[in-house]
């Protein structure tokens, strides 16, 4: 260490350096402690969502995206939901018996795989290879369907189809039905996804 003094404008820049460096590391090290942090929107990606499905009518089908994918809320007419145990014949898994505690939560362990008869819940993912199956509710004769089919859903990737409670047809390369995800009702006319009981 020397004995000579040291000059005062010398020590005042050497404070204010180390000052405007302590300032800057701070402001640096915020966003980067603050970027281990999950953002908001992956937080909001397993978070249950609400869906008001009110303006859903008879016959149209809606999609939502809970934990990065795709459920569909489809509104069955009474037709389509007295049609469903028609075909239980032509089904690979009729009343849901495999993998049921993956699959299909126990409430929907039914013929329409539904708490309310009329509204279906399902993942849009197909069980083969995770495509997403397209709409084909119409029934009757169509490209790449029977000439009986009964109204449901085609996958565009090796052509598995699926009745419309998301049953998959025998002969098909999807192994399963479609997953029901967790829900319940908050009201008549809001769904809560991702869970089971009211939040």
């Amino acid at each position: 260490m020397s004995d000579t003094p040291m000059d005062a404008s010398k020590r005042t820049w050497l404070i204010a350096s180390g000052c405007a460096g302590a300032v800057g590391a701070a402001f640096t090290a915020v966003p980067f402690v603050s970027s281990f942090e999950p953002s908001e929107r992956a937080k909001a990606a397993g978070a249950p969502v609400e869906v008001d499905i009110s303006a859903l009518k008879p016959g149209e089908k809606m999609t939502v995206e809970w934990r990065g994918k795709p459920v569909w809320i489809l509104r069955r007419t009474p037709e389509q939901v007295a049609d469903l145990p028609k075909h239980d014949g032509e089904l690979a898994d009729p009343l849901s018996k495999r993998k049921p505690d993956e699959l299909t939560p126990a409430y929907a362990r039914n013929e329409n795989r539904s708490i309310k008869p009329e509204v279906l819940v399902v993942v849009g993912i197909c069980t083969h290879l995770g495509c997403s199956p397209g709409d084909k509710l119409v029934p009757g004769p169509q490209p790449s369907l029977p000439d009986d089919w009964p109204g449901g859903f085609l996958c565009p990737c090796h052509g598995s189809t699926f009745d419309l409670a998301g049953r998959v047809f025998k002969n098909k390369p999807a192994p399963d039905n479609l997953e029901v995800p967790p829900h319940t009702y908050l009201s008549d006319s809001r769904l809560l996804i991702g869970e089971d009981k009211k939040a």
